[in-house]
């Protein structure tokens, strides 16, 4: 009888620590960790998209800027804005999955550090990107 009091207890303690609201909080801390950094990168969706427009442009009339800058180098050209544009659309193309597949809901901890992570590394891509673009002389090509 002793034993299944023990036993009864030590379950009650166990469910008791499952729904403990410190974890809880911790992980919706997390969450909100998580939205806050998308909240900060977010916003330079459209310039990106933008930039990514700009750059299909340029690659599609190569031809037209090497007649008004005869001489451009085209080919060292197209390499260095095709790695651009690819940068870009990478970036763009990692926060339109993550937002696709972030549950903000989810209570598993260790899912939440990992989209804290995630969403981090994505910022320092961004950043990466926008140095990029500022070092790509991209206001050099006007038409």
């Amino acid at each position: 009888m002793r034993k299944l009091i023990l036993f009864g207890s030590v379950c009650s303690l166990a469910f008791a620590a499952c729904q403990n609201p410190q974890v809880q909080n911790n992980d919706q801390k997390l969450a909100e960790q998580a939205i806050a950094i998308h909240d900060e990168i977010m916003p330079q969706m459209p310039h990106l998209d933008k930039i990514e427009l700009k750059l299909d442009t340029i690659l599609n009339d190569l031809a037209g800027y090497k007649a008004a800058n005869t001489a451009l180098d085209t080919a060292k050209t197209r390499v260095e804005l095709s790695a651009l544009r690819d940068s870009v659309t990478a970036a763009t193309n990692n926060m339109n999955d993550w937002m696709m597949n972030f549950e903000p809901e989810n209570e598993n901890e260790d899912y939440q550090k990992k989209q804290v992570e995630h969403v981090t590394a994505m910022k320092a891509q961004f950043e990466r990107v926008h140095e990029q673009i500022k070092n790509s002389q991209l206001e050099n090509y006007k038409k």
